[in-house]
């Protein structure tokens, strides 16, 4: 590990003077459980790091009089399990419960979990986030990458598993820089970009610009649920996800927010897949549709085309769980057959 100066700031104008608008120069701990791992492999490279742990306001949850639910960038997955305050989004608490390790429960951070980098073995190992402009992934391993979005070089995974139950939820970011008179609100899908060239990250934040809260809506009584296909219990990433949210009166459904997560190098908001569930009542057979048209365009490579099934299972599910359709539901477990 490269040697770096440690900075604690106590407020946010401090925290903005510590940055640079220089990428790599400083980098933002929180949780530290993705940053200091990638430090370690020399991966990234900081000459300061930066620890939120001294802003008391980043550690809370709080309502505003609008009734919006405000995450700060320091509050702990298990602490945002554990809040009453979040206990009206249930796709976020699967979601957190299925992450199945105390320790990343309780070291994680909601907002550090929405920056995890990729966890593409290619980008860990040195190789750069587009290794060779996407032809390594093409002629080497690429059993756990991309299947949509991935036409260009980047052929990574979004890593975070919360993105897709936040966006469903149509979740929004407070971020400040690089100024402490800089503040900005923007939709949580707006984080996400798929970079072209190397040297661009898989994120839209400049260096000099923080993720202070995550901001939920007030409950308005929609149907949301969050449904990951895995390998088996631990912390090891799902093989595909999806989480949807639903606006269902009478019977029908008024409006839906279908995404996806493990498939593509953002968090896959599926359009098609939305359109399928709108004005139709809520059923096996309309799940069934929603599932087919949330992989429409798919490109699978070489060794991931099982990951089109899973895709498809994972919005299947969700919508049966935030249906109610099938409450008891377990998340699936499958060995992918790579021979």
């Amino acid at each position: 590990m490269k040697n770096f100066a440690y900075a604690r700031p106590r407020t946010e104008t401090e925290l903005l003077e510590l940055l640079s608008p220089e990428a790599g120069v400083a980098e933002v701990l929180a949780g530290g459980t993705d940053l200091v791992g990638l430090m370690k492999r020399m991966i990234v490279t900081p000459d300061r790091v930066v620890d939120l742990g001294g802003i008391d306001t980043l550690g809370r949850i709080d309502r505003d009089t609008a009734g919006n639910l405000w995450i700060g960038a320091m509050v702990h997955l298990d602490q945002c399990f554990g809040s009453r305050l979040t206990a009206a989004f249930p796709a976020v608490h699967q979601v957190i419960q299925g992450i199945s390790s105390i320790q990343l429960q309780s070291q994680g951070t909601v907002v550090g979990e929405l920056l995890h980098r990729p966890r593409c073995w290619y980008y860990r190992h040195g190789e750069g986030l587009l290794a060779d402009g996407g032809r390594a992934v093409v002629a080497g391993d690429n059993r756990y990458h991309a299947i949509l979005g991935n036409r260009g070089p980047a052929k990574y995974v979004s890593a975070s598993r919360l993105a897709p139950p936040l966006i469903s939820l149509e979740a929004q970011l407070r971020v400040i820089g690089p100024t402490a008179s800089d503040e900005a609100f923007l939709p949580l899908e707006q984080l996400y970009q798929t970079p072209h060239k190397e040297g661009v990250r898989e994120n839209t934040l400049a260096p000099d610009q923080v993720v202070t809260h995550v901001i939920l809506p007030p409950d308005r009584g929609y149907l949301s649920a969050a449904y990951e296909v895995r390998h088996g219990e631990g912390p090891d990433p799902p093989l595909a996800a999806a989480a949807v949210t639903l606006e269902v009166a009478d019977g029908m459904v008024g409006g839906a927010r279908v995404v996806l997560g493990q498939v593509a190098p953002v968090p896959w908001i599926s359009e098609a897949a939305s359109r399928a569930l709108i004005g139709r009542p809520v059923t096996r057979e309309t799940a069934e549709i929603a599932s087919t048209e949330a992989v429409a365009g798919v490109m699978p490579l070489s060794e991931n085309e099982y990951k089109v099934q899973l895709a498809q299972v994972a919005v299947r599910r969700a919508i049966h769980l935030a249906a109610g359709l099938e409450p008891t539901l377990v998340p699936e477990r499958q060995t992918p057959n790579f021979s």
